[in-house]
Parts: C-alpha cells; sequence; structure tokens
C-alpha cells in the first residue's frame, strides 16, 4: 500500500520484487529514547541536496527484522525541529547504502526479531520520496490502519491456539484425580476465555470491515488492537494456569503465546495511545 506514494522507480520495482519474494522490506518510526507514540519527536533528519536526493542521519529502534531486510522505509524530518507537528517525511532507503548500520539486536522479552539501526549521511534517491514532502502522517496512517488490523487477525489465531490447548489438558487424564472438567474454578477459566474470543472476534470482523470498505476505520481499528492484546494475554495467562509448570516450560508453545500477548500491549502502539485516540475521535462526534 505505502509503494504507490512513491516515484516511478519505486512503484516499478519494489513492489514487484517485494511480492515476488527477491526483497524484504521493514518500517522503521521510532528513535531512541523518543516514544512511539509521539512522532513528532522525530530526530532523524533528511537533508534535500541539490539535485533533489536526501541525505539522511540518524537512529531507529525496534524495527522489526532490520538485519534481513534490502530495503527500509524510514520516518525521517525534512523540515522543522524535534517537536514540530510538520515536517515530517517518509523515504524508502536501501539497506545496502553507504553509511546504513545495523547497531543491535534487541530481543524483546528474550525474543529476537527486533533491532536498533543507524543512518550516517546515506544517500537516497528523489524518486524514494513516498507522497508528498511533510505528508508522511498521511501515507503512514494508511499502513498503521491495515498493520493492526493484520496483527488483530494473527493474535485471534494465536489467542484460539492456546483456548485448544487449555481445552486439550482439561480434559485430559493426568493426575491422581483424573481430569480436571469437573472442577469449577477451572470451568470458570474456560468460560472467561471463551467469551474474551468471541466477544473480541465481533470487534475486529468490523474493523476488517471497515478496511475492506475504505472506510475511515481508526475507531474500530483502536478498539480491537486494544481488545485483542489484552485477550491474547488472559487466555494464554488462562491456559498457562491450567497447564500448571508445564505452562512455563519448552514443551509447549504457551511461554511464545504468553510473551506475545504482553508485547501485543506495547509494541505497534501501546493500549494509553489507542484508547485516548478512540476516546477523543468520539468525543468529537458527539460535540459535532
Amino acid at each position: 500500500m505505502l509503494w504507490r506514494h512513491g516515484g516511478d522507480r519505486v512503484r516499478a520495482l519494489y513492489p514487484k520484487r517485494l511480492t515476488a519474494g527477491e526483497l524484504r522490506a521493514c518500517y522503521a518510526m521510532t528513535d531512541p529514547d523518543s516514544p512511539g507514540t509521539d512522532p513528532f519527536l522525530t530526530s532523524t533528519r533528511a537533508v534535500e541536496q541539490a539535485d533533489g536526493s536526501w541525505t539522511v542521519s540518524g537512529r531507529k529502534w525496534f524495527t522489526s527484522h532490520a538485519a534481513e531486510a534490502d530495503v527500509v522505509t524510514v520516518l525521517v524530518r525534512t523540515d522543522g525541529q524535534p517537536g514540530n507537528r510538520t515536517g515530517l517525511s517518509l523515504l524508502v532507503v536501501p539497506t545496502s547504502a553507504p553509511g546504513f548500520r545495523v547497531v543491535r539486536e534487541l530481543p524483546v522479552l528474550g525474543a529476537s526479531g527486533q533491532w536498533g539501526i543507524e543512518f550516517d549521511r546515506v544517500p537516497v534517491d528523489a524518486d524514494h520520496l513516498l507522497g508528498e514532502r511533510g505528508g508522511a502522517l498521511a501515507v503512514a496512517g494508511e499502513r498503521l490502519q491495515l498493520g493492526r488490523t493484520l496483527r488483530c487477525l494473527r493474535w485471534l489465531g494465536q489467542a484460539q491456539r492456546a483456548f485448544d490447548l487449555m481445552c486439550e489438558r482439561v480434559n485430559s487424564p493426568t493426575g491422581a484425580r483424573g481430569p480436571l472438567h469437573g472442577h469449577q474454578l477451572v470451568q470458570q477459566h474456560v468460560f472467561e476465555s471463551l467469551l474474551a474470543l468471541r466477544s473480541t472476534r465481533s470487534l475486529v470482523h468490523e474493523a476488517v470491515a471497515g478496511i475492506a470498505a475504505g472506510r475511515d476505520a481508526h475507531v474500530e481499528v483502536g478498539l480491537a488492537k486494544v481488545a485483542t492484546a489484552r485477550m491474547l494475554q488472559q487466555v494464554t495467562d488462562s491456559a498457562v494456569q491450567i497447564h500448571g509448570a508445564a505452562g512455563l516450560g519448552p514443551d509447549t508453545p504457551l511461554p511464545a503465546l504468553y510473551r506475545s500477548g504482553r508485547t501485543a500491549r506495547i509494541l505497534d502502539g501501546p493500549d494509553e495511545l489507542h484508547i485516548t485516540g478512540v476516546a477523543r475521535r468520539v468525543l468529537r462526534e458527539y460535540g459535532a
């Protein structure tokens, strides 16, 4: 979706090679020590040269799969100073360009996949600007709505996996007292998990419908993102509790699923960002 905002060469080259599996891409938004929830604090800068090309300098972190990427879409400041609410742009930067460097891996609760990267006067062609100069947030908004909705769908599947494991454990003949399904507190775990799963699924489907119809789905996506992240953590926590010590070890996927649920409440926008964003939009509608 982002690539259609680029120049002719970007539109002709990158989408085809990406869909063919010949290239890998990543997205770099957050500067170190600057919260990603406030992109206006971005200090990574792109300076326009006399021929229209750009020179990028700065650092980003928590960039997914940056070590394996061939290109990275970078949020940069092309005008103004950090804190200004204008002057942000998006540039597509080949990782093979001189001055690009992967600084270090940043494990998230022990899991790999996130990286810190650096740009030391990296040259970027003029037609690698996505959208208009200063129009980064309008372009990025499309990507973020779709990306967050796709993650919600994945989290639903992960929660369903945890729920299935929990129910299988409840019905298995473990221990001297037989299956756990006769215990009321165990039944409560099953009920609460199923309620959370089915309630959340409808919110995700509303977000999917809004995206598919081309509507502004900020409210639906925000509700779905917060609810699904919380639900994944809740259901996985119940599954771990039912498994006991076995749920903490390496013989089930539950530790990885639990980690996904916890990180989901921070990465790609923390709960607080979506809560305040949705509330403000709804209240503006009532005010109007």
